[in-house]
């Protein structure tokens, strides 16, 4: 764990870790399908071990995307980094003493920008699990804006694509690597929707994700065999 309140650390962790990616992007190819033609009031739902995915998304777009992030350390060098790639950042809360306050914090400024026409991007099992379980944020986020929650994961095929052994079973290119950055149909929460109601949501999301893990590989053969 890094320490926030060391700027020189974090100055360097976080050069070290864009530098790498600067790097690994010269190697890797990302191809979007089905890329949603909605242009704001979007909310990208991924899971944490596919939160790389969101370097597939058209440098051009990316000024309008804000990425959700913890305040923690690690955080810290991870908003520096996507800083770099384009992208803005909503910051969470630094640990569990304050996470629920500074959780509420930052799905209110989530809603904020995307009642100001943006979009966002939330690892729904994240930040610490667990996997696959859906928290609360994007739903709120999604009742209280009218946005549509895009699904999206990112897949390849190749050995280079590497899953560490972490609780979220993080994906990684390393190396030469062909992958898709699939996206699903949007799914809106209705503003006056009741629990039992957002409970269903949050299942449908959850089954739109596996669904597209399902899709990937043959969505990779069709999108890689098209143009060559």
């Amino acid at each position: 764990m890094v320490d926030i309140e060391d700027t020189k650390q974090i100055n360097i962790f976080s050069n070290i870790v864009y530098g790498i990616f600067r790097v690994l992007e010269r190697m890797i190819e990302i191809r979007n399908v089905n890329y949603p033609e909605l242009e704001n009031k979007v909310i990208f739902a991924m899971w944490h071990s596919d939160q790389c995915c969101l370097h597939g998304i058209p440098f051009e777009k990316r000024k309008n995307v804000n990425i959700l992030i913890s305040k923690s350390g690690d955080g810290e060098i991870i908003a520096r980094v996507v800083h770099k790639w384009g992208f803005s950042t909503v910051r969470g809360s630094q640990d569990k003493g304050v996470r629920k306050k500074g959780g509420v914090r930052a799905t209110m400024e989530m809603i904020e920008r995307i009642n100001e026409g943006q979009n966002v991007a939330i690892m729904v099992d994240g930040p610490a699990g667990p996997l696959h379980k859906i928290k609360n944020g994007v739903i709120k986020v999604a009742k209280h804006t009218g946005g549509a929650i895009i699904p999206m994961i990112w897949y390849s095929p190749n050995i280079s694509m590497l899953k560490l052994p972490s609780w979220d079973k993080f994906k990684i290119p390393f190396g030469f690597t062909k992958i898709i950055n699939l996206y699903g149909s949007p799914i809106y929460v209705p503003e006056n929707s009741t629990p039992e109601e957002d409970i269903k949501i949050k299942k449908q999301l959850k089954k739109a994700l596996l669904d597209l893990e399902k899709k990937a590989p043959e969505a990779f053969k069709e999108a890689y065999k098209k143009r060559k």
